[in-house]
């Protein structure tokens, strides 16, 4: 092991270690102190839990993120805290302090999940415990599932979404959250994006916030215009333009990394109407336009020009009203369009495409339309001393596929067209019982249908939930889950077929492919104090174990006798029939195809926390994962290497001003399958600096200097090298009336 590895793991088992020493403290604290009923609360005091099992008289320091409410592991609202699962909230204030040009920069301050991504494309893979791709995680932008994916030597499942658009992730890692949509098998992400609450507090009716944004090292400018109005209580209307220009950036060696550089424009727009008490109709029309150049994933292949638009909409209404506890219905529609027209310029690389008789001007289109619904009902009632919120739902999703391509004719190959449907049905009751006891049992029913030429799939299934959270002691619940998740083979996995570009091997369809079937084991503790250390603090932190065996995993290999291909891009491959093994036919390459693997095995540790004592912050999130295919007993190539991310914040000037550091110290990741050496990764540590003035309810002004001390790094499974340092400010002014 490397002098760096073993400092890195050096510095993981530490802070693993602190993490465990701080929950011990916690749990001794509540051990030793009772409840008092009534405030004020005595130091240490753990927090209390109202009769309708939610907490009472509860802090929620601005920081403390996981006091959020989240809804990805249920379908019905609690804090991420009182999860009693791997649930985790990125809140819009800490965007705004990190100022992320990308969803990635955020993401990785979330235990179990990280990110793929070609930096020459603005378009991003979410990981979540190590599995992705082809809906493994469930992407949904304001409850619309996002489901694009093109082939290429990159993520297979990517999505576009600028972070200033954003208002709040909402996480949930494992299948425990598949009740939230088919195939989750690794996890959701559900973003938020802004609305209304997030530019105007509660008693204004009318404002705009315009935010101006510059920064160095390809960082150029971003201009966020929004603005909304309330009419009363009955309507309110919100808009959002964006517009974020960046240019290629520097490694941490200088170097120009060539096409990272995009355009951004973008409108948003939401109006939400509630006609009577307790009726809501919401409407949300989301439009990105990104433009933006590059030769590949590794800057190696054919020039193309990328014209992606990535647009969603939906419309929900809701009924729920707290005298009226049998019914807390919604339903919602929504429609997703990503369309990319790659246009051939040049390929000064391997001149194929020029001898393939490729012109400039030539087009690539790939058109992914993914429509869907999800209506659902919750009923809360008691019987005898349990109280029940029991929900029944169903949803379905249709994607339809289209690839047409003018240009070479391996984009159509390797993103077929064709058609996929996903339907389920599902009821879960979420039973407690006094102050102590929770019981959640779910099932789940999935159905799919997939077509295209002339093949046929399809398949079904019940999946099962149970999950039983124990709270022996008020501020501290342990809980314990079992948990089935079913993903349907994709159209690509299913109906890939062609000819690979260099070298010349085949890629061949497989439509007796099966559904992969996730079987979940994982336990936790959740624990929640206030006034630990002094009065208006507030501590919260989640750890959990897992493991996650995926029968019929779906992966890419080899399949086949070996044969000769030619050395000398552009040379047909048949050349080789006749004079295999020798030049130019001298490469040896075997077929390649999607197959069911008999198991893959993952398993991990997750630890999330956060201390706030109104002074300052102080939050920790580490993650081990390790995986395998049970078959070869060789390493999962999607399984990132571990990590740790810790930020400290100090607030001065009555909280105004708060100044801070955030650090990410990642594991290097070298063992991995044969064949694969060039993923390797180095480990490295990153250390950015970060500001925000509040100067008066009307200005503030942020800044980050990230990757301070220009550290040359690549994260894993990246192509390219990742930015050096970089500078970012800010600038937001708001104007509102009352």
């Amino acid at each position: 092991m490397s002098p760096v590895a073993r400092s890195l793991l050096a510095r993981r088992r530490a802070a693993l270690a602190l993490g465990a020493s701080l929950l011990a403290v916690s749990a001794a604290q509540g051990q030793t102190l009772a409840p008092e009923p009534t405030p004020p609360r005595a130091p240490g005091r753990p927090i209390a839990i109202g009769p309708d099992g939610k907490p009472a008289g509860l802090i929620t320091p601005s920081e403390v993120s996981l006091d959020t409410l989240s809804v990805t592991g249920t379908k019905t609202e609690e804090r991420a805290i009182d999860a009693l699962s791997g649930t985790s909230v990125v809140t819009r204030e800490q965007i705004n302090r990190i100022q992320p040009s990308r969803l990635s920069d955020v993401l990785r301050d979330v235990p179990g999940v990280t990110t793929q991504e070609n930096q020459n494309d603005p378009a991003q893979a979410i990981n979540i415990r190590g599995l992705q791709d082809f809906g493994r995680v469930n992407v949904l932008i304001d409850g619309a599932r996002q489901d694009f994916q093109t082939s290429g030597h990159s993520a297979n499942g990517v999505f576009y979404l600028d972070p200033e658009l954003v208002g709040g992730i909402d996480i949930t890692r494992g299948p425990t959250s598949t009740i939230y949509g088919s195939g989750a098998i690794g996890g959701v992400v559900a973003f938020r994006t802004r609305s209304i609450d997030d530019i105007l507090a509660p008693d204004e009716t009318a404002g705009a916030v315009q935010k101006f944004g510059f920064g160095s090292n390809g960082q150029r400018f971003l201009n966020s215009t929004a603005l909304g109005a309330r009419i009363g209580t009955a309507a309110d209307v919100f808009g959002q333009f964006v517009y974020r220009n960046n240019g290629p950036y520097r490694d941490g060696l200088g170097t120009l990394v060539r096409d990272t550089g995009n355009e951004l424009q973008s409108g948003l727009a939401k109006f939400n109407i509630r006609p009577a008490d307790g009726h809501e109709i919401s409407g949300t029309a989301l439009l990105q336009r990104f433009d933006f150049a590059n030769q590949g994933s590794s800057n190696a292949g054919a020039r193309f020009a990328n014209a992606v638009d990535a647009d969603t909409y939906t419309l929900g209404y809701r009924f729920a009203r707290p005298d009226v506890p049998l019914v807390d219905f919604s339903i919602k529609g929504y429609a997703t369009t990503t369309h990319n027209t790659l246009t051939y310029l040049s390929d000064t690389a391997s001149l194929l495409y020029g001898r393939l008789g490729v012109r400039a001007g030539d087009r690539i289109n790939y058109d992914i339309d993914t429509k869907g619904f999800d209506v659902h009902n919750t009923a809360r009632f008691d019987t005898w001393d349990f109280r029940h919120a029991l929900t029944i739902g169903g949803d379905a999703v249709f994607n339809h596929v289209k690839t047409s391509d003018a240009a070479g004719g391996f984009g159509s190959a390797f993103t077929p067209s064709g058609d996929r449907t996903l339907a389920g049905a599902f009821i879960q009751d979420e039973i407690r019982y006094a102050s102590w006891l929770r019981v959640i049992g779910a099932l789940r029913y999935d159905h799919y249908e997939l077509s295209g030429g002339v093949y046929r799939a399809s398949g079904e299934r019940v999946s099962p939930k149970i999950t039983v959270g124990v709270s022996p002691l008020p501020g501290i619940e342990f809980y314990g889950t079992y948990a089935e998740g079913y993903r349907a083979p994709s159209i690509t996995e299913t109906l890939v077929q062609g000819v690979h570009p260099f070298p010349a091997f085949n890629i061949l369809p497989n439509p007796g492919l099966r559904p992969e079937v996730a079987h979940n084991v994982e336990g936790g503790v959740n624990l929640k104090y206030d006034e630990v250390l002094r009065p208006g603090d507030a501590f919260r932190a989640k750890l959990a174990v897992f493991q996650n065996d995926v029968d019929n995993y779906i992966n890419i290999q080899g399949v086949g006798p070996t044969y000769f291909v030619p050395a000398i891009a552009g040379i047909p491959a048949s050349v080789c029939a006749r004079i295999p093994g020798r030049f130019p036919c001298v490469i040896p390459v075997q077929s390649f195809q999607y197959v069911n693997v008999a198991q893959a095995e993952l398993s991990g540790v997750e630890l999330e926390g956060a201390y706030d004592w109104r002074g300052g912050f102080i939050s920790l999130a580490a993650t081990h994962t390790d995986g395998r295919d049970r078959s070869n007993n060789q390493t999962l190539i999607s399984v990132p290497p571990d990590r740790i991310s810790t930020t400290l914040g100090l607030r001065f000037l009555n909280e105004a001003l708060t100044v801070g550091t955030r650090l990410n110290f990642v594991e290097a990741r070298v063992n991995l399958p044969t064949g694969t050496t060039t993923l390797a990764t180095k480990g490295y540590g990153l250390v950015d600096f970060f500001a925000s003035y509040q100067v008066n309810d009307r200005i503030r002004a942020d800044f980050i200097l990230q990757n301070a001390f220009d550290k040359r790094y690549r994260q894993y499974l990246n192509a390219l090298y990742n930015p050096g340092l970089v500078a970012k400010a800010a600038v937001s002014i708001k104007f509102a009336t009352r």
